[in-house]
């Protein structure tokens, strides 16, 4: 094994001295690897198919183009990812505009700039859109949100079908949901086409997206023989996992996509449904292993049961581990050639208890210099990255076939302030 670790043929202690510490690392080629494996194996020859890339895991641009350049579509929720997207050049035509809360401006934002299709979540929304769209020349898509009730055994603050999540309207609601149908039908500039659902994230079971497709086209059916109301589309959202530690086995991507597609089809056939499209939203499976955090060591402590070792970063730019217990890996970086002897907390410098990066972590001896990375970090970490204690958001590069380059500067001591009055 060589001493030094390399991404891409890049050893990261070149990336270290050119770029700084923390540094988001990202292999460009694995994410393109992702992008091309979910439009090729996502098809159907009964439907039509579209991937939707959940923006919220990791939005800038470079990474909104790569998104582009492969042909997927993309899931926005917020004013701000809507502007990163056209910003870097992204066709609003297949931008989705998701969330339980748009904000008026953000809505109007969304119209204006010619978003084909918003994800309704409520009742209040879709009157407002109703109202809104009198007034345009243009049409509006909507694809209903609803709450589908499928248990999928994530983390209880990362699932979203439970009987009271905040998403979505629940499907039992069945008169309530065809009434808001009909008011969309009575609309001139907004045409109703088809529902979407999610049951969590990290989902590790394929049965649960059996479980999940079986329970909404049987809603499908019912709508359609007890109100007359079709809905060609069918959104089944995402939650498609990705490996943290050796405790994770995601499902292959061949296989959850094959899954999805044969109960879709059993499903479409069984209940005769006008199903047309069928779309998945995968953000984390995406990202998230093509990226890892580098830091360095600086002090070390021992107290009466543990031994930390701190690093330069921290809950600023991975919040997870405070926020869901989430679970990491991690290893020395510049000596991966030597033994794990020591069982160490990696800590951060943030001042709070909770600024733990890694609970537990086998590792060499190491010293104040040496270079710590973290896996799969690529999802959520930048995107949920924060100015706590007034520390600056770490430098992201891309790396791909023995070169690296900058995509996102790092956040200078300037840059803190520039708000400020």
């Amino acid at each position: 094994m060589e001493k030094v670790l390399r991404i891409q043929n890049v050893p990261v202690t070149k990336l270290a001295e050119e770029y700084g510490t923390p540094l988001y690392v990202y292999d460009e080629n694995a994410i393109r690897q992702k992008l091309k494996d979910y439009k090729s194996l996502f098809t159907s020859e009964l439907f039509d198919t579209e991937v939707l890339y959940a923006s919220k895991a990791f939005c800038i641009k470079e990474m909104v183009k790569l998104v582009n350049e492969y042909g997927l579509s993309l899931d926005v929720v917020s004013g701000g990812e809507i502007y990163t997207a056209l910003a870097a050049g992204f066709d609003p035509d297949r931008m989705y505009f998701n969330g339980n809360n748009k904000s008026v401006p953000e809505m109007d934002y969304a119209i204006s700039s010619k978003v084909k299709t918003f994800f309704v979540d409520n009742i209040m929304e879709a009157r407002y859109l109703v109202e809104r769209m009198k007034n345009e020349d243009h049409q509006l898509h909507i694809i209903l949100r609803v709450n589908p009730g499928v248990d999928a055994h994530t983390h209880k603050f990362i699932v979203t079908a439970n009987v009271d999540s905040k998403f979505g309207i629940a499907i039992g609601l069945k008169d309530e949901i065809a009434q808001l149908i009909r008011l969309f039908d009575e609309s001139e500039n907004i045409v109703f086409d088809g529902f979407q659902a999610h049951i969590g994230s990290q989902i590790f079971d394929k049965n649960a997206f059996v479980a999940e497709i079986k329970t909404m086209t049987k809603f499908m059916y019912e709508l359609q023989t007890e109100y007359g109301i079709q809905a060609k589309t069918l959104d089944l959202g995402g939650g498609f996992a990705a490996v943290y530690t050796e405790e994770d086995t995601p499902i292959p991507l061949p296989v959850v996509c094959d899954t999805i597609i044969s109960t879709c089809q059993a499903m479409k056939e069984k209940y005769n449904l006008p199903l047309e499209r069928v779309m998945i939203e995968p953000g984390r499976s995406i990202v998230a292993e093509a990226g890892s955090t580098l830091y360095t060591v600086g002090f070390q402590k021992t107290t009466l049961h543990k031994k930390y070792v701190f690093v330069d970063g921290g809950m600023s730019d991975n919040i997870r581990p405070a926020l869901y217990e989430a679970k990491y890996s991690c290893d020395i970086a510049n000596r991966m050639d030597e033994d794990k002897t020591e069982k160490v907390c990696v800590a951060g410098k943030l001042c709070e208890s909770g600024d733990i990066l890694v609970q537990q972590a086998m590792l060499p001896k190491c010293e104040p210099g040496d270079l710590l990375i973290t896996y799969t970090t690529g999802a959520y970490g930048f995107t949920m990255s924060s100015h706590y204690n007034r520390i600056g958001r770490p430098a992201v590069v891309f790396v791909k076939d023995g070169q690296s380059r900058l995509v996102v500067k790092r956040d200078t001591y300037e840059d803190l302030i520039k708000q400020d009055l």
